[in-house]
C-alpha cells in the first residue's frame, strides 16, 4: 500500500531544513499592486462571474464563516485539530480569494492579510522552504501566488520593516522548488526538499503552485516545467492510470492520481500529449463513481481536471457534487474528513470554486 493510501498525506512527512477576486455585481475599482519585491505583480483583469447556483453560494457563504470564525490570532487553524500549517492556511486564503469578495475591503480581507502574514512567517528566510513537507511547501505556494498582485500590501504587515512582501516570499518559495527538483533525479518531488526520489501526489502540489507562480509572473525555466511533465508522463499508462511513485509498477485505479496529471498537462499547456487525452479519459470514463479514499482531496483535483479538460464533464461532475457536498456540510458551516475540518472545509468549498471562476489557476 502506498504511503498516501496507507495515511494521511500530511502526517507521513519528514523534517529537512491573482488570485484577482472581486465582489460579484459592479466591478470596483482595485486599488494596490504588490509595493515591494522584486518580481512584477500581474496586473489585475475586471472579471465578472456568470449566474451562481444558490446551493452554491449558500454553501460557499456558510464555508466561509466557518473558516473565518475557526481562524486563530496568528492566521492559521491549529485549534480545530487535525491537519494544520502552512499548507492548509494557503487552501483556505484560496477559499477565500475564489468567492469573489474584494481581498482588501470585503468581509475577509481581515482574515486574508492574517493567513498571508502566517505563511510568510513560516517560511525559512534563508532556504525559502515553507512548513515540514514540500506538500506544505507546494499549497503555501500555490497560496501565495493567487494573493499576488490581488492584495494590496499596504495593508499587510502593521509594521512592514523587516517583512518580506508577498513577491519576495514567493521568490523564495518558487528558489526552494526549483533547488530540489534539481537535487532530484526524476525531476519531481517528494516530502523533503531533499528527496531523490518522488511520487505523482506531491509533485503535482508542488507543480501547480510553479505554474501558478508562472502564472503571476514569476520566472519559472521551461526545463524545469518540461522535467516534470516529463516525470508524470513516465508514470501515465495509455490507459490513463497514473502511478503513485516507484516507476511505473506503482499503478492502481486512483481517480485523484489521474486527475492530478491531467491538471498538470492542462495547466503546463501540454493538451497535445497523448498522456493528457488518456488520464482525462480515464477519469471521464469514472465520472459517476465515488472517490476511493480521501473524497476531499479528489474531488479538489477533480473539479480543476474536468473544468480544463471537459466543460460538459465538469458541468455533469459538478451538478452531481453540489448535491453531495449540500448533504455533508454540518451546521456550522465545515465539511468534516480525515484530515480535520479545516483542511476538508477549505477542499470542499475549492472543489465548488469553479463555479465562480475568478482565480487565475482555475482559466482555461
Amino acid at each position: 500500500m502506498s504511503r498516501l493510501e496507507a495515511t494521511p498525506f500530511f502526517s507521513g512527512t519528514t523534517t529537512a531544513g491573482r488570485g484577482f477576486a472581486l465582489s460579484l455585481g459592479v466591478v470596483t475599482l482595485f486599488l494596490g499592486l504588490v509595493t515591494a519585491g522584486t518580481a512584477n505583480a500581474q496586473l489585475p483583469v475586471a472579471k465578472s462571474g456568470e449566474v451562481i447556483p444558490r446551493d452554491v453560494r449558500e454553501m460557499y457563504d456558510r464555508g466561509l464563516q466557518y473558516l473565518a470564525s475557526s481562524q486563530t490570532e496568528n492566521g492559521d487553524w491549529a485549534s480545530q485539530g487535525g491537519e494544520s500549517g502552512p499548507g492548509t492556511t494557503g487552501l483556505a486564503i484560496m477559499a477565500f480569494l475564489a468567492s469573489g469578495e474584494d481581498p482588501n475591503f470585503g468581509p475577509y480581507s481581515n482574515h486574508v492579510r492574517r493567513s498571508l502574514r502566517n505563511i510568510v512567517n513560516a517560511q525559512n528566510a534563508d532556504t525559502g522552504y515553507i512548513g515540514n513537507s514540500m506538500y506544505h511547501h507546494g499549497f503555501a505556494m500555490l497560496g501565495l501566488a493567487e494573493a499576488y498582485g490581488a492584495v494590496d500590501e499596504r495593508n499587510l504587515w502593521p509594521d512592514p520593516k523587516g517583512k518580506r512582501s508577498i513577491g519576495q516570499a514567493l521568490e523564495l518559495a518558487v528558489r526552494t522548488a526549483l533547488t530540489s527538483q534539481k537535487k532530484n533525479p526524476l525531476g519531481a518531488w517528494r516530502y523533503s526538499p531533499e528527496a531523490t526520489d518522488a511520487d505523482t501526489s506531491v509533485s503535482g502540489a508542488v507543480m501547480i503552485g510553479l505554474l501558478a507562480a508562472r502564472n503571476a509572473g514569476i520566472e519559472i525555466p521551461d526545463e524545469a516545467i518540461n522535467r516534470a511533465v516529463g516525470y508524470f508522463k513516465s508514470m501515465t499508462s495509455s490507459g490513463g492510470f497514473v502511478a503513485y511513485a516507484g516507476g511505473m509498477g506503482g499503478f492502481g485505479d486512483s481517480t485523484a492520481r489521474s486527475a492530478i496529471a491531467t491538471l498538470v498537462y492542462s495547466v503546463a499547456r501540454r493538451k497535445d500529449l497523448p498522456e493528457f487525452k488518456a488520464t482525462l479519459d480515464h477519469i471521464k470514463e469514472r465520472l459517476d463513481q465515488p472517490v476511493q479514499g480521501y473524497p476531499e482531496y479528489g474531488r479538489y483535483y477533480q473539479a480543476q481536471a474536468f473544468f480544463q479538460g471537459d466543460t460538459a464533464a465538469w458541468e455533469k461532475w459538478n451538478k452531481m457534487v453540489i448535491r453531495q457536498l449540500k448533504q455533508a456540510q454540518r451546521a456550522d458551516g465545515s465539511f468534516q474528513g480525515q484530515w480535520g475540518p479545516s483542511f476538508s472545509t477549505s477542499m470542499s468549498l475549492l472543489a465548488l470554486a469553479l463555479n465562480y471562476r475568478f482565480l487565475p489557476i482555475y482559466e482555461r
